[in-house]
Parts: C-alpha cells; structure tokens; sequence
C-alpha cells in the first residue's frame, strides 16, 4: 500500500571544510552522518522513501541541501547535528530548531522532542532560528535537531551508548507525524471482497499479491476486506479498478482513511 510520505534526512556540515563542532578530536559531521543513516534505514524499513542530502563525507553548502529539499517534492526535512556550547561541558540535552514554531513543522520538532526524551537527554524544547538557511529556503516543514552535545562528555557517552535508541526515537517523531497525518487524510481504494472467514480473505490476497498488485487485508466491523491500493488521486484509483476488473476481480471503490 503506497501512502507513505517522502523525508529527505540531512546529515549536518560534511568534506574537508566543514566538520561542525569539534571537541577532543571527535568530528560532528561524522556523529551526523552516522545519525542519518540509520534514521534512514528505519524510515525506509516503515515504508517511508528516504532521500539523503549525503551518505558520505562530502560537502554541500546549506543553500543546496536547501535545494535538494526542494527538488525532492518531499513532505519533511530533517537536519540531523550535535550541538556545542560557547564553554565546553555547559550544555547538555537535545533541542529542535524550526523556522517558525507553527503548522506542521511544530508538530515534527515536538514528536521528536517527546520521543529523544524517553532515551534519557533533557528535552531543551523547540526554538524558532528564522536565519538558518536549512530552514528558511526550504518550502516544506523542517526541522534541525540537536541530537545532544558533542563537547559536554556524557552527552556523547549517551550517544555513543545508546545510539540504536536515539536513532529510533528520532524516526519515532517522524513516524508518528506521518502516522497522524495518514489517518486525517482520505483515500480511494479498491476493494476485492469482504470475507467472514479469513482463510478466504487471505485466499483472494495471495491471488493479487500473485499478480503482483499492491493487495492488503483489513479487519472492519467483523469482516476481513481485501483491498487494493489507496490513492488521493481518483483517477489514479479508476486506473487500478480498471486493471483489477480486467484482471477478472470484482471490485469496489471506497473512500475514507486508509487502515492497515
């Protein structure tokens, strides 16, 4: 079932010429990228298409992460970077940047927020930085989070210890956005067949899924529903009906959230 969104994750400051933060030999940019990967991976394990601004050491100045956004036609952005404090060993926790504190990129930096939190870091909360470029030039909501301090060392022993978790909790607040949006949003899909008895249901699904179909089952209001799909699009829902048809399925179409 595609009804997935698109989140292009960067890995902050990158290349020869831009580290970030340095303390004690340790580099930001490698903690970032290191961060987004596995971010990546987990979206992308959910279903999630994920379009990095990296995936090495390289350099791209925030005016072209900007434009990568952009270009993607994504739904979120996300920064990923370690933050530093003017005395090293003061600061210490996590926080989220956003343009303005408003509309859905609020609600991205909060769920983050909430979910880096259960890991143990201080939630130092969501501040509005209208003057980041990451922020301001890109079209769609996004959010720079500060995944703790790389010059305060218990901040990295955190890091460094539970970094599986931390990358969890960071696609955790991604994941719940999407998730909240996806069953505010209204579908088209086809449906198959609707059984009382499951090895029925699940008979007709492996048929689809056969001929290579996108096919689901739902359990709703006591009955296993095979269905096929879901589109904002009712053009691109016809389309599939027509193939379902054609294919010899009785068909279907429903309107409402998708459920899974």
């Amino acid at each position: 079932m595609d009804i997935r969104k698109r989140v292009v994750i960067d890995a902050g400051h990158g290349g020869e010429y831009d580290p970030g933060a340095v303390f004690e030999g340790r580099q930001e940019k490698d903690d970032n990228l290191r961060l987004a990967l596995a971010v990546g991976d987990i979206l992308e394990n959910n279903g999630v298409e994920v379009i990095f601004t990296r995936v090495t050491d390289v350099y791209d100045s925030p005016y072209e992460k900007a434009d990568m956004a952009n270009a993607a036609d994504a739904d979120f952005f996300v920064s990923l970077h370690r933050n530093a404090a003017a005395e090293p060993g003061t600061g210490s926790g996590t926080m989220t940047l956003v343009y303005r504190e408003e509309g859905l990129a609020k609600e991205l930096a909060s769920s983050i927020n909430r979910e880096l939190a259960k890991t143990g870091f201080t939630d130092l909360g969501t501040f509005e930085r209208p003057g980041l470029v990451v922020l301001r030039r890109t079209q769609i909501p996004a959010v720079l989070v500060e995944a703790g301090f790389i010059d305060n060392p218990e901040d990295n022993e955190r890091f460094d210890a539970q970094f599986d978790e931390i990358a969890n909790a960071i696609a955790a607040g991604i994941l719940n956005v999407i998730r909240q949006q996806e069953e505010e949003e209204q579908f088209y899909m086809i449906q198959t067949g609707a059984y009382r008895i499951r090895s029925l249901a699940e008979q007709q699904l492996e048929e689809l899924k056969s001929e290579g179909f996108p096919a689901y089952l739902v359990s709703e209001d006591g009955l296993f529903k095979v269905r096929v799909g879901a589109f904002s699009d009712i053009d691109n829902a016809a389309k599939m009906e027509q193939e379902l048809r054609e294919m010899g399925f009785p068909t279907v179409m429903v309107h409402g959230p998708a459920v899974n």
